[in-house]
């Protein structure tokens, strides 16, 4: 597993980008900061921790179809149709199991935070 394979800064906290156990990688939250800055627009941060988490998917030979479930929390219920429709241009076809979770306020005056859980390996995904 590597952190630094998807060059991306060291995390803020006492924890790892992802953990892999078996066939599992763990991906930790992910907030849309970038050389310290977050986007100016929400939809900008929404696409900053897509692209993150691919950008980690990538670095341990994973991509978006070996994503299992997504959590996602955002600032406001109000911003769920704009996360759904940056989402679903994201992963096309592909629809892991997911939920989205209205927060009060995020680390760093952040509107979004993700984390995920995706496969390792060969096996296939069946989605129901």
């Amino acid at each position: 597993m590597s952190d630094q394979g998807a060059n991306l800064p060291p995390p803020n906290g006492h924890y790892s980008h992802a953990a892999v156990f078996g066939d599992l990688m763990f991906v930790s939250g992910q907030l849309p900061i970038e050389n310290g800055v977050v986007p100016s627009t929400f939809s900008d941060e929404v696409k900053c921790v897509l692209g993150k988490l691919e950008k980690i998917l990538e670095a341990n030979e994973c991509s978006k179809k070996d994503v299992i479930q997504m959590r996602i929390y955002i600032v406001g219920v109000e911003k769920w149709d704009e996360v759904n429709s940056i989402y679903a241009s994201f992963f096309k076809d592909h629809r892991p199991a997911r939920v989205v979770v209205p927060v009060p306020e995020l680390h760093f005056g952040c509107g979004i935070e993700i984390e995920a859980v995706a496969k390792k390996g060969s096996k296939e995904i069946t989605l129901l």
